[in-house]
């Protein structure tokens, strides 16, 4: 049951800081509830035991109540009761929308998880479809204190349409630290892709500030609230570009009491051997191809050969024999299934036991299935196996195609031109795999054969983010995580900064493996200043051209400026001016400018911080690599000689590709700064 629409009090404020306080007392009651349990007589062993006990204490953490987010964000009135026939004239109800489900002693909520179908009203009613709502309440806290509330009578014809201050101040509100939930700003176009179906795979093309990390995560978010006995049993998992990004968004499921999905990037999933070595762009480019997938795929199965002598197996005193011939028809039916290497390897000897079987009912004898599973595991059998399908070492056939340029002539053959076998030879032999000095493009070959000779298990969902970087063969990687589940995936064409990078979606989600997918568009940029976006987009042109601009929708303009430096003490100076608003800092500059940079903001006495570490009230600066920048965000940003990052790369596209990424980092304002001229596509 849900909290009856009384008329407000005197002091509607005072009202809701008191159903706060006892909705905090409610879900302080759930938890103390849950640490009370005692399971010593529903345990039938130690393993059901250990087992409840980590259940137990993941619901513990997951209501846990942070003293600093609020509990609830908003209200919603209903004209009627929901699912009430409304001819009746049912009494309407409220519903306080919050990160999660709280109930009082007596079972009733006190606060709607935000998932919930109830709730979906706060996010998508308008004026011209109120939904049912009378009054949608939004309420402004200051840290955990519930400080002010802001109305919307949607069923009110005389009420015009206006935009929430709240809701702006919320999306514009100074941040430090990670990544926060965006549960109480979400937007229409934004709700309907999070709330979208767990069976079909989703692609979200959206420009910087646009939401579509937040949205990913909040989709996960929803799924393991609609599906989670299914998400339980199959797993979940975001897919993020390094390490210092992963960091930074790791904490917005918690913050939502979802604590069971697993972060990895590409390079975490691909992790059969210890990269110790890099390839250049050409080597990279070739190895990311799709059409690796197929010489791999001929390298592995020719090792199969058809057998040119009989199978003899002894039993007893009876001697029983498969001709040359019949053993070929076994392999040839075994390739023609399709099945993978590993697969097929172990069916062989069974198929030969069972035409060894076939012989002796013909003879008149009576044998089972552990007659059958003895004579696979003859000498005679073991050995016909061996030198027809022998096992297969993926690693050492990756090493050897890149090593042995007969061998991988003679697997690319119609595939690689001789130049691109050329360009991913090694140049050195080398003893072993493990002295080996893999690069990340050759542990995702490696994954790939594996793969070949053993399917890799499928999760429920998979989140993949900044998906424009990845290369065909990257794709297929995630792919095979979500053969029989869905994936969401995130990403801006125009942020590509590897020569691989993404062309269109249609393909990228064809290498995937989901070429049904819906590709969503998101415009609106809620987190970048209109000035900003704007001088970013100039770039847009000559890195991705038709795709549509981000249309910023903030309020507030922004602080943005174009400034000549003479040096690294006028941008350490810049630092210091931006650094005495409140929030966050980052100077980002090219990867060649970091350490002299670093030398300048030392030499000023000025703390900062890398990629991926906590901002904290005493060290909001953030010394930022432009190669780690993406997918990050401050409130201001210094950006350092854009020039330089253009230079930074291999080629002008990828560079000022890379320049779009580092200009819109910045969430309330940005300073670029120059001393050598500025790239002429900005001005």
């Amino acid at each position: 049951m849900s909290t009856p629409v009384s008329q407000p009090t005197d002091d509607p404020l005072a009202r809701e800081r008191a159903h706060l306080a006892e909705s905090r007392a409610a879900l302080r009651a759930m938890r103390e509830d849950v640490e009370s349990l005692d399971i010593r007589d529903v345990t039938a062993n130690w393993v059901n035991a250990e087992v409840l006990s980590r259940q137990i204490d993941e619901r513990i953490k997951a209501l846990a109540d942070l003293s600093d987010t609020p509990l609830f964000f908003g209200r919603l009135d209903y004209l009627h009761a929901p699912g009430a026939d409304r001819a009746e004239g049912a009494e309407g109800e409220r519903f306080y929308i919050g990160r999660r489900h709280v109930h009082d002693a007596d079972g009733d909520p006190m606060v709607i998880d935000w998932r919930a179908p109830v709730s979906q009203p706060f996010y998508r009613a308008s004026k011209k479809d109120p939904m049912d709502i009378g009054l949608r309440r939004r309420f402004g806290y200051t840290g955990g204190d519930l400080t002010a509330y802001e109305d919307e009578h949607l069923s009110d014809p005389a009420e015009a349409a206006r935009t929430s201050k709240l809701l702006q101040q919320e999306i514009e509100r100074p941040r430090v630290g990670p990544m926060r939930d965006i549960v109480a700003t979400i937007q229409p176009e934004q709700d309907e892709i999070v709330r979208s179906g767990l069976g079909g795979t989703v692609c979200v093309q959206g420009g910087p500030g646009t939401g579509k990390t937040a949205v990913g995560l909040h989709r996960v978010a929803y799924l393991l609230y609609a599906h989670r006995e299914r998400l339980a049993r199959t797993g979940t998992l975001v897919i993020g570009p390094n390490r210092s990004f992963l960091h930074y968004i790791e904490q917005v499921l918690p913050a939502l009491g979802e604590l069971a999905v697993q972060q990895a990037t590409v390079d975490d999933l691909v992790a059969h051997v210890e990269v110790r070595g890099t390839d250049d762009a050409p080597a990279a480019l070739v190895k990311g191809d799709a059409r690796m997938a197929e010489v791999l795929r001929r390298a592995l199965y020719a090792h199969v050969t058809m057998p040119t002598e009989p199978v003899v197996v002894v039993r007893g005193s009876r001697r029983w024999r498969v001709p040359a011939y019949e053993l070929e028809e076994i392999v040839r039916e075994l390739l023609d299934r399709d099945i993978r290497y590993g697969a097929a390897r172990e069916a062989l000897p069974q198929r030969i036991a069972h035409a060894v079987l076939v012989q002796m009912e013909r003879a008149g004898e009576a044998p089972d299935d552990r007659v059958q599973d003895a004579v696979a595991r003859n000498s005679a059998v073991k050995a016909a196996v061996k030198a027809v399908w022998p096992a297969v070492e993926p690693a050492k056939l990756v090493l050897r195609l890149l090593t042995d340029a007969d061998f991988l002539a003679e697997h690319a053959e119609g595939i690689l031109d001789a130049e691109e076998q050329k360009t991913i030879l090694w140049a050195k032999p080398v003893r072993s795999v493990k002295s080996a000095k893999w690069s990340a493009a050759d542990a995702v070959l490696i994954d790939e054969v594996t793969d070949l000779v053993q399917r890799t298990p499928s999760l429920g969902h998979v989140v993949l983010d900044e998906a424009q970087d990845l290369s065909p063969m990257q794709y297929r990687a995630v792919g095979r995580r979500c053969t029989t589940g869905s994936a969401t995936v995130l990403g801006d064409l125009a942020q590509g900064t590897t020569p691989w990078a993404t062309r269109s979606w249609e393909e990228a989600l064809a290498h995937l493996g989901k070429p049904d997918a819906v590709v969503e568009e998101l415009t609106a940029g809620f987190r970048v200043p209109t000035d900003v976006i704007a001088y970013a987009s100039r770039l847009l042109p000559h890195i991705a051209p038709g795709l549509t601009p981000v249309a910023s929708v903030r309020e507030n303009p922004g602080f943005f400026e174009v400034r000549a430096v003479a040096g690294a003490g006028d941008v350490v100076a810049a630092c210091e001016e931006l650094l005495r608003n409140e929030g966050s800092t980052g100077l980002i500059a090219a990867d060649a400018r970091i350490a002299a940079l670093a030398e300048a903001l030392d030499a000023a006495g000025i703390g900062y911080l890398s990629p991926g570490e906590e901002t904290t009230r005493e060290t909001r600066l953030t010394l930022v690599p432009a190669s780690l920048a993406k997918g990050l965000e401050y409130d201001y940003v210094v950006l350092d000689e854009p020039q330089a990052v253009v230079d930074g790369e291999p080629d002008e596209r990828t560079g000022l590709r890379r320049l779009y990424v580092a200009l819109t980092r910045a969430v309330s304002g940005l300073i670029v700064t120059h001393g050598a001229g500025l790239p002429a596509q900005l001005t």
